[in-house]
């Protein structure tokens, strides 16, 4: 019998475990591949556990990091990571995510290791594993495609990490991976790619909606793999991608955008990936708190900022609210537009009646309410990859392609489901701007609009200039782009991971 059966593995066998940290491993007695993978259900319920992990760090706090810390929103809250606080001994939510992100991998590699060796698999004619079983496939795909985006996460979130595909099955394997040091995250994002090239062609070719589970597959292996082949600037690899995309969801022109873009409509047909949320009253619960942040603040009753918002309710939980950043409500998307989204994104009144505090600034929309959300139990789900991101992806791709004809193409399918005229063609480079613009207009509030600024370089420079919010101008520095590595990760890998940049501004 092999050595490693003898050996306690550190991942989750089943989704009842909750707890691990980072890249050091929990060595608790749970279970040996071997002795689990007996099944298909037994396989089934090791990539169940799989999805756990980023439920717990998209939240309020992810939300003020990604989108309250740029050019388009702000939140005046006192957590710290509001207001860019944060450092390698305070690294914040940047905890949270590296915990749960490397649980997340942790726990995807040891399903791939024990899916890919299972005996539930064997075929009854040649006793071999069959390679080919459909339930095999679809298993394998869900972990690597979480396993992915639990490492697109961690690098666009801290930039280079750890990289590992490794399974824990001795001694010496746990002992190198806690001292890897920070891998390219160029690197990364290819390995990753490669991975989910493999294997999502394999995969049923479906929209995420279309399984009644709503597990993800194919469609959100390729939004990963343009995801980070653009972090990379591969646009070829990233169009081909977004060309699967497009043959699973179609014309876009059919898909509704109130219907689409509402949090409280959970798995619509636009949806690629969703953070699945469940509550019930007295019943089943798994929800988070991003509502808290997006209500017309303050609250009396079912009265918000002095007017009664009745699909609200009384029992709300309503924080220090996230707001438009000027150059967002009176530019980008104003009150005066024939945009559409803008009564989605925002809210300047509600049934005729304006809100007392938006003289320069509108209350977020209910795009992101929670109807009759009781405390802070907001059971919506959220949307993390759309359809219409992925249009407005390949306009970027055609357009640094240099490929305009199709860039404008493609952008005018949002701007035009929207309300809006197409667009004039007047440069390369002004066409480069409104490409971003639009995905600021289209995707605002869906925790992406930091990813894109950094990738695009400019995170800093737009962020500086235009955010509202006066204790992030005062603490913004060049090295905040990426949350720091914590300090203790940093010890724990024997100093085989550092935070330099930081190091450069005394942090």
């Amino acid at each position: 019998m092999k050595s490693r059966n003898y050996i306690i593995t550190t991942i989750v066998a089943a989704a009842a475990l909750f707890s691990a940290c980072s890249l050091e491993e929990d060595l608790s007695p749970i279970s040996t591949p071997d002795n689990y993978f007996r099944s298909k259900a037994e396989c089934e319920s090791v990539v169940n556990s799989c999805y756990i992990p980023m439920k717990s760090y998209y939240n309020y706090t992810f939300m003020l990091a990604t989108e309250c810390c740029t050019d388009i929103a702000y939140c005046p809250s006192g957590t710290l990571d509001a207001r860019l606080d944060i450092s390698p001994a305070t690294p914040r939510h940047g905890q949270t995510v590296w915990t749960q992100c490397y649980l997340g991998v942790q726990r995807c590699n040891f399903a791939i290791n024990g899916i890919e060796k299972s005996k539930a698999f064997i075929d009854k004619d040649t006793h071999e594993i069959d390679e080919k079983n459909s339930d095999r496939i679809r298993l394998l795909c869900e972990a690597k495609v979480l396993r992915s985006f639990y490492y697109y996460t961690l690098t666009s979130f801290f930039g280079d990490v750890p990289f590992y595909f490794d399974d824990v099955e001795d001694l010496a394997t746990l002992d190198s991976l806690a001292v890897l040091p920070r891998m390219d995250a160029r690197k990364t994002r290819e390995a990753c790619i490669r991975d989910l090239q493999e294997i999502a062609p394999l995969a049923s070719q479906t929209r995420t909606s279309d399984n009644k589970e709503h597990r993800l597959g194919a469609a959100t292996a390729y939004m990963l793999i343009a995801k980070m082949a653009m972090w990379n600037q591969d646009w070829h690899t990233a169009l081909e991608a977004l060309g699967h995309i497009e043959d699973i969801y179609g014309d876009f022109s059919q898909y509704d955008y109130a219907e689409n873009v509402m949090f409280r409509n959970k798995n619509t047909p636009e949806s690629i990936m969703e953070i699945q949320h469940t509550y019930t009253q007295g019943g089943t619960v798994y929800t988070s708190n991003v509502a808290c942040i997006c209500m017309p603040t303050p609250r009396s009753g079912d009265y918000y900022d002095g007017i009664q918002v009745a699909e609200l309710g009384s029992q709300a939980t309503a924080w220090a609210a996230m707001r438009p950043n000027v150059i967002f409500c009176q530019g980008l998307q104003s009150k005066m537009s024939k945009d559409i989204r803008k009564n989605y994104n925002m809210a300047w009144s509600y049934d005729g009646h304006d809100f007392k505090n938006v003289n320069t600034r509108p209350w977020c929309g209910p795009k992101f309410w929670c109807p009759n959300m009781y405390q802070t139990n907001d059971g919506n789900n959220y949307k993390i990859f759309r359809y219409a991101d992925a249009i407005l992806m390949m306009a970027e791709c055609y357009n640094e392609l240099e490929q305009d004809d199709k860039a404008v193409e493609y952008l005018n399918k949002t701007r035009n489901r929207a309300g809006l005229a197409d667009y004039v063609y007047r440069s390369h480079v002004r066409l480069q701007t409104e490409i971003r613009n639009e995905r600021a207009r289209e995707l605002f509030g869906e925790f992406q609009r930091k990813f894109d600024l950094v990738r695009w370089g400019i995170w800093y420079e737009e962020t500086l200039a235009n955010n509202n919010w006066d204790r992030v101008i005062e603490n913004i520095l060049p090295c905040h782009r990426f949350y720091p590595i914590p300090e203790q990760e940093v010890i724990k890998s024997k100093y085989a991971l550092d935070n330099k940049e930081y190091e450069k501004y005394g942090l």
